[in-house]
């Protein structure tokens, strides 16, 4: 067999393992991007009181449970303040005795990493700070911050691995003077590192056969 046809023979293997490796990778990629665990993490399933009025804002929020005293439940409403690339509402989120809480129950699969990520804006400027915001994941907190001064909505993002088929995702909150505002709560798995791995080799192969086909 002539070097040419076996040269030929190689690189139409290795073109297939290319193109099926592609397939594959970007299948998964669209699985991945379609699988947001949240419902309604962009506040949009529910209708604001009046649009017009920033102040009339809406208690009901779709697919989340909202807990502690009444008083500060009552501080959790939809609003008019989206973070700019999400829709046209948020969740304005303030409290008079402590903190209250919104929860939601995801479908996940135990060993599998996911990430988490929102946005959260504050209005409150210094001496007047008196909030604090919380996130838990499976009754684990992974943030707690106190005094948060002015910011427009900024991003968070945190990784976790689910040790169960459904975790609890839940966020406490106060601001006694003040708004906080979240907006755009999104959890999605991670891609495994061995399928960003393949893509990687799978495209360095295809650039060397195409400089080494261009050669003969």
């Amino acid at each position: 067999m002539n070097f040419t046809k076996k040269l030929s023979i190689i690189v139409f293997s290795f073109t297939t393992t290319l193109i099926s490796t592609a397939v594959i990778t970007n299948t998964y990629n669209a699985a991945v991007q379609a699988a947001e665990l949240v419902k309604n993490g962009s506040f949009e399933l529910d209708p604001l009181v009046d649009p017009n009025n920033p102040n009339a804002t809406n208690p009901n929020i779709t697919d989340w449970t909202k807990s502690g005293d009444q008083m500060d439940i009552s501080g959790i409403r939809i609003s008019n303040f989206p973070e700019y690339n999400s829709g046209n509402q948020g969740l304005s989120l303030s409290g008079f005795l402590g903190l209250s809480y919104i929860s939601q129950t995801l479908s996940t699969q135990p060993g599998q990493q996911y990430e988490l990520s929102y946005y959260l804006a504050s209005i409150d400027e210094a001496p007047d700070l008196d909030n604090q915001f919380q996130t838990f994941v499976g009754g684990n907190k992974i943030f707690d911050q106190e005094d948060i001064s002015f910011q427009p909505y900024t991003p968070y993002k945190f990784n976790f691995t689910a040790d169960a088929s459904s975790t609890e995702l839940k966020f406490g909150n106060w601001d006694r003077k003040g708004f906080l505002f979240l907006d755009n709560v999104s959890v999605k798995p991670v891609p495994e590192p061995s399928t960003i791995g393949g893509v990687a080799v799978a495209v360095s192969i295809g650039i060397w056969l195409k400089k080494k086909k261009a050669i003969s």
